[in-house]
């Protein structure tokens, strides 16, 4: 008989065959197959093997293991053996994953963000160098290794770490967090103001408050959710303000006009007196002076409210001061003279920059196109969509979001700004919905969670790349993809159930401030379930292009046949995600994943297997969801023809990216050609992008015209002297 035992860790501790004895009665119990005297006489059996098989006279733990799984399965008891060998094989899988998460610890810990780290890049929004940072990533990562240990199915789990499906934020599984919210300020704001968990504010009286409080409530709500936040309707949401600031305005400049002509006007103005309201003003019989002087004074007060709102957001953290929040915002519908004010210097503070005249990361500002409002000449506010692309081709931002794409317009409603399309800014379209009272409604849902699937590798395994069939096999594509799809379905469901199960406690801002759609209505201690549904659950892909050329050789910027392949599967793919909303009552949707890190991610896991496959894995990124390969020589014009099509598969989310070379302000015509394309040809979301310079002495970030900074004024091949100074 052994008297010793080698462990794991490498201790060696006195050998007790009772708790070989323990083991197997487990397993036993587990199954109802047998009880502890059974389990016995199974353990004298594995002790006499072993002593007739293991020649070393300290045996390691692995070793008698490996025995007990032989004897059981010689056995009657099948399902015992079974269950024997997948409780070994799990206990591996989380020792495992503790090994590489202390792995992982001394990365963050060690590594510098700037390196080759994946983990130290996750998050874009997040400086890993930081010591916040660095605190947020392993909390991060640990939490992942308990998601996937605890919480996900073990094929899930082993599917998310092959590299088959990417779960996004999987480090908030267990929070039960929602992915974002299209928050309505007219909810927060008007009622009495909202609590942000450490004391109330109080309903605001002026523009600058309101714009401070929109950031203010963008930030709590990132404090809860995962993913990003967006007003859909900013310049509704904050005119407001701006009639309040011009009432107050009005009253003061009234005072100071009493007092220097030693009149006695009455000081009264009541809250129906709104900014730019003429009918209003000459009711009142005040001072052509004193209204002029109040409309300069708001012109003002909205401009440095607009200005401190997007300093605000590219200052203030979120999560413990690790990161600044993901903001986006929707405007540009709102023809009151208020909500046009609003629009109109929320471009000029974008168009000034931040202190340095750096372009701002955040907000994300969407300006939605729609006829009749603002895209022909004779709309009320054609004005602020031409002034729109001008500040787009020097700052990137806005990009346009289009109300009249004919998924959109079919719930437009006239004066309703619930019904304008709206996006969070990275993509996320949040509009249709299976139960009547949230179809066609953008604020107050969100998304609640998305899991993308990596079709390159689908392509790889039964396309021509490989070299070892001639045709695609498209029976086997198909059969995979649905394989795949059902898998992210199952995973969705059990994540929902887990965020269904959360209470209004867990999210004190979120749903107890009613910021969520129905979440008004329910207490404390109610769960989330009733108002959670109204959210989407969202399945995603990446690299249709690399897919494409895997199946058949060409992508479908380059080939007219594949382009009709592509329309194919990604119709395939919602049509299923369809059929998932039916079965379940749930908003299952489609999504056009973007790039970020995971595109890296799947290239490394696939160049692993596959080998460097031209066209395929010989990138560093496979290409952003549905779209034509950016280093694919084709015009915009025609690059808007074959994206257009997917915008109306993939509603979950979706853009189209322009590239545009030179200094796209110095020829607006050409910008807005394709803002128009875009808009004609039924694009739901697009973006114009173009190369931004920077000054090296001064900082600031935008288009440089000519051979002069705008911020600093230095000639180029100019060195400031006060630089040189401080040197």
């Amino acid at each position: 008989m052994f008297k010793r035992i080698v462990k794991r860790d490498g201790k060696i501790v006195k050998f007790d065959p009772e708790k070989i004895t323990e083991a197997i009665a487990k397993a036993g119990l587990a199954t109802e197959e047998f009880k502890y005297d059974r389990a016995k006489a199974l353990a004298e059996k594995v002790l006499k093997r072993a002593e007739e098989k293991i020649t070393v006279r300290t045996p390691n733990v692995e070793q008698i293991q490996d025995i007990v799984e032989e004897v059981l399965m010689e056995s009657s008891f099948k399902r015992t053996a079974r269950e024997y060998i997948q409780y070994r094989q799990e206990r591996s899988r989380r020792r495992e994953a503790k090994s590489d998460l202390m792995m992982i610890y001394r990365t963050i810990s060690h590594a510098d963000a700037s390196e080759d780290s994946d983990v130290k890049r996750s998050n874009a929004n997040v400086d890993g160098n930081s010591a916040m940072g660095k605190m947020l990533q392993f909390g991060a990562e640990g939490s992942k290794v308990f998601a996937k240990s605890l919480l996900l199915r073990p094929d899930i789990a082993a599917a998310h770490d092959s590299g088959d499906i990417h779960i996004h934020d999987l480090d908030f599984y267990a929070t039960g967090t929602l992915t974002c919210c299209q928050s309505d300020p007219f909810v927060l704001f008007e009622n009495g103001g909202f609590n942000t968990g450490h004391g109330h504010l109080r309903t605001p009286n002026s523009i600058g408050s309101y714009g401070a409080l929109a950031a203010i409530l963008l930030q709590a709500n990132q404090n809860e959710q995962h993913g990003g936040q967006s007003i859909p309707n900013f310049d509704y949401a904050m005119a407001p303000g701006v009639d309040k600031s011009f009432r107050k305005a009005l009253k003061r400049n009234l005072e100071k006009y009493n007092k220097f002509t030693g009149k006695k006007l009455d000081l009264e103005v009541k809250d129906d007196v709104r900014f730019g309201d003429d009918e209003k003003l000459k009711k009142g019989k005040w001072p052509a002076e004193v209204i002029k002087a109040s409309t300069e004074d708001v012109e003002r007060e909205t401009l440095q409210a607009m200005e401190g709102f997007i300093h605000n957001l590219n200052t203030m953290h979120s999560r413990a001061g690790a990161q600044v929040p993901f903001t986006s915002i929707n405007f540009g519908t709102d023809t009151s003279p208020a909500g046009r004010l609003v629009s109109k210097y929320l471009l000029e503070a974008t168009e000034n920059g931040l202190g340095k005249g750096e372009t701002p990361i955040f907000p994300i500002s969407i300006f939605k196109v729609k006829e009749g409002v603002n895209y022909n000449p004779g709309d009320p506010n054609y004005d602020l969509f031409k002034r729109s692309m001008e500040v787009s081709s020097k700052r990137l931002f806005p990009n346009f979001c289009f109300i009249d794409a004919p998924y959109n317009l079919k719930y437009y409603k006239k004066g309703d700004y619930r019904t304008e399309i709206a996006t969070m800014g990275c993509r996320t379209r949040v509009f249709a919905s299976i139960f009547p009272e949230s179809d066609g409604i953008v604020t107050g849902r969100g998304n609640l969670s998305f899991t993308t699937i990596n079709l390159v590798r689908i392509g790889i395994k039964h396309g021509i790349c490989l070299g070892e069939r001639k045709e695609a096999d498209w029976d086997g594509f198909y059969k995979e993809l649905d394989e795949k799809l059902d898998l992210v379905k199952d995973e969705l469901l059990e994540r929902f159930e887990f965020q269904a199960n959360q209470h209004v406690r867990n999210f004190p801002f979120l749903m107890g401030q009613g910021n969520w759609f129905g979440s008004e209505k329910l207490n404390a201690n109610d769960t989330l379930r009733d108002v959670i549904k109204h959210g989407t659950l969202s399945i995603g892909f990446i690299g249709l292009a690399e897919t494409l050329v895997a199946m058949t050789g060409k992508h479908h910027g380059e080939d007219e046949d594949a382009r009709e392949l592509g329309l194919d599967i990604i119709t395939h793919m919602r049509e299923r995600c369809d059929q998932y909303c039916k079965k379940y009552k749930l908003n299952f949707s489609l999504l056009a994943t973007p790039a970020e890190g995971i595109a890296g991610r799947f290239t490394k896991i696939d160049k692993k297997e596959f080998g460097i496959i031209p066209g395929v894995t010989d990138r560093e990124f496979y290409t952003n969801s549905f779209h034509v390969p950016v280093y694919y020589p084709i015009s915009a014009f025609e690059k808007i023809e074959i994206e257009a099509p997917y915008h109306n598969l993939c509603n979950a989310g979706h853009i189209t990216y322009i590239e545009l070379d030179g200094d796209p302000s110095q020829n607006i015509e050409a910008f807005e050609a394709v803002i128009r394309k875009m808009h004609d040809e039924g694009i739901g979301y697009g973006s114009v992008n173009h190369p931004v310079d920077r000054d090296p002495i001064c900082g600031f970030s935008g288009v440089i015209t000519g051979d002069r900074c705008p911020h600093c004024g230095r000639l180029e091949g100019e060195v400031a002297f006060e630089k040189l100074a401080c040197c």
